[in-house]
């Protein structure tokens, strides 16, 4: 399969006059978006993301961390984040709440680094964890990351068909496995990929923000004051 970044390589045209396409990762219908915006959030991100954790029932709890933490726990992890080392990724409905997160951590050794995703039930479907590993792999890439890492239980058959199609070596040990992905080096085309796609997801965000402040506008306008 072809990485993100490599699409201003040139490709190979086949007898027909068509050029090949890139298999998306995770082998997902073509009919999924083409294109989805996907932020890097930051520190005054931390209460969406925690809201995100929060909303997602036990089973994704388990099937995300291996366990299922409690509200507790999730409020810790999400405070232990360190967004100076670590990147963390959202995709944003139109009402800024945060449907799919995924968490690039960073590892003692600079060339490895761990993934994991979680997506809200109401968003599964469209290939958003997809989106988002391949968007991963792009930050990863050009950050000089030669491993990725991906934990995951052996039932959780969505992740690991993910990380298979994308070339990764899976070690499974009972009820878990360890996924390695081999990176290659960054290129121009892998830079020039995340710089426009970093840009392009900041102004679909600004544009959401300001549709939900407009919206939020009307609605105290047109609420009758209460009665004295």
């Amino acid at each position: 399969m072809g990485f993100p970044g490599d699409f201003l390589r040139t490709r190979p045209v086949g007898h027909d006059g068509d050029r090949h396409h890139r298999t998306p990762v995770g082998g997902e219908p073509s009919h999924r978006p083409r294109w989805v915006p996907i932020r890097s959030l930051s520190e005054r991100h931390r209460g969406r993301l925690l809201a995100h954790l929060l909303a997602l029932p036990e089973h994704d709890r388990y099937m995300r961390f291996g366990y299922t933490p409690s509200d507790s726990q999730l409020s810790r992890y999400c405070d232990a984040i360190d967004f100076e080392r670590d990147e963390v990724f959202g995709i944003f409905n139109r009402r800024l709440v945060l449907i799919a997160v995924a968490h690039l951590a960073g590892l003692p050794t600079a060339t490895e680094a761990e993934f994991g995703v979680s997506v809200l039930p109401r968003a599964r479907g469209r290939g958003y964890g997809s989106r988002l590993f391949d968007h991963a792999v792009l930050h990863a890439r050009n950050r000089g990351v030669e491993t990725l890492l991906i934990q995951s239980l052996s039932e959780n058959t969505a992740m690991l068909r993910i990380v298979r199609a994308a070339g990764a070596m899976v070690e499974r040990d009972g009820g878990e496995s360890l996924a390695r992905l081999r990176l290659p080096a960054d290129s121009l085309g892998s830079h020039i990929e995340e710089l426009v796609g970093d840009q392009v997801a900041e102004i679909d965000y600004r544009l959401k923000r300001e549709a939900v402040r407009f919206t939020a506008s009307a609605q105290d306008k047109s609420t009758p004051p209460a009665p004295k």
